[in-house]
């Protein structure tokens, strides 16, 4: 193991918490929606919209209204473009709260102490990933150069070219692993590149076809950071 790479997005800190909260003050009066379903369903509209941002069909603000749109209705109810632009500009002020997962400041440490390669390779714009990334200061532990972000690099998950922008620009020679929370984004891509992947399923997501088959599941953050402790001790 000479490189480790992870996603950003609710694999290094709790994307739940932010939109939790900015949930309950934009909509108080919705008490009969679970809160981590429609979040579950906005991610996963988010990234079935966000291969439109990619081709240029809506921009990203246009994402961020239409995912909570499509969320709400998958529950039969109905908010307008308004209210989605209310929510958004909340969850954005509460994503400026965001901590990384202790284990996973703890497992950073671990692999850095161990001179192990790290990098980030995430979706979405430069702009607003960069803001999340100097909130978590993950520039302790990996430098700018090794941040890859989609808005930038020009390709998103899972097209294998995200991950092969990043094997030629870190000059990679063995098999990585990369680690994130998306079984189409972060395992599928991966494992088409011919990357290893851990598939950290916090979410308990359930599949009824897995076609590709990540190299490891963990259930919790937990669980990660002792895989990798064991590793270390062999």
């Amino acid at each position: 193991m000479n490189c480790v790479i992870f996603d950003l997005d609710d694999t290094l800190y709790d994307q739940l918490q932010p939109f939790k909260t900015a949930f309950e003050k934009v909509f108080p009066e919705v008490t009969d929606i679970p809160i981590e379903q429609i979040y579950n369903v906005s991610r996963k509209y988010s990234d079935q919209l966000f291969q439109s941002v990619e081709k240029g069909v809506i921009t990203f603000p246009e994402l961020q209204v239409q995912r909570m749109i499509h969320a709400f209705h998958n529950f039969e109810q109905k908010i307008s473009v308004e209210q989605a632009r209310e929510f958004q500009s909340s969850y954005q002020f509460e994503q400026g709260r965001i901590t990384l997962y202790p284990q996973v400041r703890q497992l950073l440490n671990q692999l850095k102490v161990r001179r192990i390669q790290l990098a980030i390779l995430t979706n979405g714009p430069l702009e607003h990933q960069k803001k999340k990334i100097e909130q978590l200061n993950l520039l302790t532990w990996i430098p700018t150069s090794r941040i890859f972000i989609s808005g930038r690099i020009g390709f998103a998950k899972p097209n294998i070219k995200a991950f092969q922008y990043v094997e030629k620009k870190m000059n990679l020679t063995e098999q990585p692993i990369y680690i994130g929370d998306s079984y189409t984004n972060d395992v599928v891509g991966a494992k088409k590149a011919g990357w290893q992947a851990i598939w950290v399923n916090h979410r308990k997501k359930t599949l009824d076809n897995i076609d590709v088959r990540p190299d490891l599941i963990v259930r919790n953050h937990d669980e990660l950071l002792n895989y990798f402790l064991k590793k270390f001790h062999k």
